[in-house]
């Protein structure tokens, strides 16, 4: 069993997570490996995404909590702040310090206070309100602010296949 300081820190928020369950999402481990989690997010009501249930990895660095895990949609997803191989593009996964971009300030970024209860509440406020300045998905972006009615009946095409 891992005995590091990352490994511990999430052990513990799993099992605060297990404890204490939050609405809108599940979490687990991945084939028993600390590093890697099963994520189930719950479609947000009101949203185009409600009534969707989607898998995601997160897979956390050895440097966790210095460094940012990353989080991948293994469901489906069509949105803004998502990459079309499923990575999730939001200012608190993005490493700590100054954006060499300038579009992002650094205290949007990531900080080691951040947990995974964080992130994922931060992921599901995403799918409620996209941020289409900065897509990670060009042509969802393009969708959602050009042809609105496409874009959510791009949405409803995926809920379909994610419910549970």
């Amino acid at each position: 069993m891992a005995t590091s300081q990352s490994a511990l820190l999430l052990q513990k928020q799993l099992n605060e997570l297990l404890k204490h369950p939050v609405e809108g999402f599940s979490a687990g481990l991945a084939d028993d490996n600390i590093y890697e989690w099963e994520i189930i997010i719950i479609g947000p009501p009101d949203t185009l995404y409600e009534g969707g249930f989607f898998r995601a990895k997160m897979t956390f660095p050895k440097e966790y909590p210095l460094m940012p895990p990353k989080l991948k949609f293994v469901s489906d997803m069509w949105h803004p702040n998502v990459y079309p191989d499923g990575e999730v593009c939001i200012s608190i996964l993005h490493p700590p310090g100054e954006d060499k971009y300038g579009y992002e300030d650094a205290g949007e970024r990531w900080r080691p206070v951040h947990t995974v209860e964080t992130i994922l509440l931060s992921v599901i406020s995403m799918l409620s309100s996209p941020n289409d300045e900065s897509p990670a998905n060009i042509e969802a972006a393009k969708e959602w602010r050009e042809n609105y009615p496409a874009f959510k009946k791009h949405v409803q095409r995926i809920v379909r296949n994610a419910i549970g």
